[in-house]
């Protein structure tokens, strides 16, 4: 069977959601408008920490990256696949599935660290009230997000690395919306014995691990919330982890969802629904779970909406 080393003349072939041209508009509308919801609500989230002083303190710094994480992770795929609907075209070049699969381990690895750090926040918050400034002093935060961010540049450039080694059959298509590693992967001629290992050990570390310390803060949280004597303590002490929680289960429920819909099941169509979740619900989601479940943030929002108006 001919081969192709991977060059920058190489194109693959993006097959996308659906094939039905009738039903090509109804998803460019819908998708376009998940994606301006997302990029509207997190530019609002980003503004409203920006713009009020009470508001710059370590949960919301947090919040401020992971927002700024959420809008690239969502613009990594989405203006690819809304350009590829409008113009009726599926190719991307060799250059942009690169650019896809680095930018979306990038984002994407690092919104999942930015869970972990903001769960060692509410732990402190929580568990240790008198000494949270101290603790979390501003040169420790920058210190987590930064190391957040080089984990992930990290797991960016391997992944980049792993794809850019591979060789191709004459069979181009990729049976999702964008570069997804595992598609390429079953499009390859050559071995990819080894950069299945390296994706599984890079799985334990940005996916194992950060899922571990989110459940051990919340483990000392509950903890030490069940210590309280009043059931208004408690309630209050729950409700600061609300959002957060809630956050939680979606990113790394649609994640699995996506590990095991690309690893167990046969069927490509189950993983583009899961990576569809995955990719561009979540990221819209956020921004509407901590304005609705956080009175600050809605106060926040509140007076830009009144500049504005």
């Amino acid at each position: 069977m001919e081969s192709y080393n991977l060059t920058r003349t190489l194109e693959f072939l993006l097959l996308g959601l659906s094939e039905d041209p009738e039903l090509q508009p109804v998803l460019f509308v819908l998708f376009l408008l998940i994606y301006l919801l997302t990029v509207l609500g997190n530019v609002l989230i980003i503004l409203a920490i920006s713009s009020d002083s009470h508001l710059h303190s370590p949960m919301y710094f947090f919040l401020f990256n992971l927002s700024l994480s959420d809008m690239g992770f969502s613009s990594t795929t989405m203006p690819k696949m809304l350009v590829n609907m409008q113009t009726h075209k599926k190719s991307i070049t060799h250059s942009e599935c690169l650019t896809q699969v680095s930018f979306f381990f990038l984002f994407g690895d690092m919104g999942g660290l930015l869970l972990t750090v903001m769960a060692y926040d509410r732990w402190v918050a929580i568990c240790h009230p008198l000494h949270y400034q101290v603790i979390l002093n501003p040169c420790l935060c920058r210190c987590l997000v930064i190391a957040s961010f080089f984990i992930s540049f990290v797991s960016s450039q391997i992944h980049c690395l792993m794809v850019s080694q591979l060789t191709f059959c004459t069979n181009m298509e990729i049976p999702h919306f964008f570069c997804d590693v595992t598609e390429l992967l079953k499009l390859a001629c050559s071995d990819t014995s080894i950069n299945n290992i390296i994706r599984f050990l890079l799985s334990i570390i940005l996916g194992f691990l950060p899922v571990s310390g989110i459940f051990y803060s919340y483990y000392k949280i509950t903890s030490s919330i069940f210590k309280v004597p009043s059931l208004l303590g408690k309630y209050k002490a729950f409700s600061t982890c609300g959002s957060h929680l809630s956050v939680v289960c979606l990113f790394y429920g649609t994640g699995i969802g996506v590990y095991l819909s690309s690893t167990v099941s046969s069927s490509s169509r189950e993983s583009v629904v899961a990576s569809v979740m995955y990719t561009m619900v979540v990221p819209m989601m956020n921004p509407f779970i901590y304005s609705l479940r956080n009175r600050d943030i809605k106060k926040a929002l509140h007076k830009i909406v009144k500049q504005i108006m």
